[in-house]
């Protein structure tokens, strides 16, 4: 899940989920020490932000503590501490931390999309568009067609498929190329009944990236659909090979393919 917010994480931890694993990190007394107390609260938020990209959420937890104790006013803290909370589940100390970091800085595009999928993931589909959009809006956000994608994922959760179809148009708009709008537009393509269409937006991601469970399972839908038994087994036996714990393996051993 990490991953879409990787798609959609804070835009610090988001570039940082897209690079070779960091060298050990250095938090000594000079961090905590040198400079105004805004740039203490960003150095530690940073090394927050390494820290959660490496799973290592309690040492997370003590840089952003550090964050706010030089700064109680620097907003992308509590942004990162509620993508902390959030991978903890911990809800409702996600659900605080988003919503003082939007109190400070409420046109923030980073924690609106986050909080955003923060709502998305925890049943409150349709008010998560609200934050998503507040994203979008703001001039300076540098990704919002990653916003249009989680927009778009979510609607289609609450099975409004016009909806999701036009924020998953305005993201490939934005960048053609953006992995996970072009898996949702081979979903969307799927369930409209768009076969070829939804082939080659699952070819298109599987070329783009390392294939997925899912979207090797969407793959495989999509070929069974159009009767290539080659290329559905072909599919199968990577996602047998490649995700044997997957969910999507485990619905191809029961035949639920719909």
């Amino acid at each position: 899940m990490r991953r879409l917010i990787g798609a959609a994480l804070l835009l610090l931890a988001s570039a940082c989920a897209t690079q070779p694993p960091p060298p050990s990190v250095d938090t000594g007394q000079i961090i905590g020490e040198v400079g105004d107390p805004q740039n203490r609260a960003k150095l530690h938020t940073e090394l927050a932000a390494l820290y959660y990209r490496r799973g290592s959420m309690a040492v997370a937890l003590d840089e952003l503590r550090s964050a706010t104790s030089a700064d109680s006013n620097y907003a992308p803290a509590y942004g990162m501490f509620g993508l902390v909370y959030m991978d903890l589940k911990e809800n409702k100390l996600a659900q605080e931390n988003f919503e003082r970091g939007l109190r400070i800085s409420p046109n923030d595009p980073d924690i609106n999309h986050n909080y955003g999928w923060f709502l998305c993931q925890t049943g409150h589909e349709s008010e998560s568009i609200t934050f998503f959009k507040r994203a979008i809006r703001n001039p300076l956000y540098p990704m919002p067609w990653r916003s249009y994608t989680a927009a778009g994922i979510c609607s289609m959760r609450e099975g409004k498929l016009d909806d999701a179809e036009r924020f998953i148009e305005q993201a490939l708009r934005l960048q053609p190329n953006d992995p996970g709008a072009l898996l949702q537009m081979g979903h969307i393509r799927y369930r409209q009944g768009h076969m070829e269409e939804a082939r080659r937006y699952a070819l298109r991601y599987n070329r783009t990236v390392p294939p997925t469970a899912e979207s090797l399972w969407l793959a495989l839908r999509v070929e069974r659909k159009l009767g290539d038994t080659v290329a559905e087994a072909g599919y199968a036996n990577q996602l047998r090979r490649d995700f044997p714990r997957s969910r999507e393996y485990q619905l191809l051993q029961r035949g639920t393919y719909d």
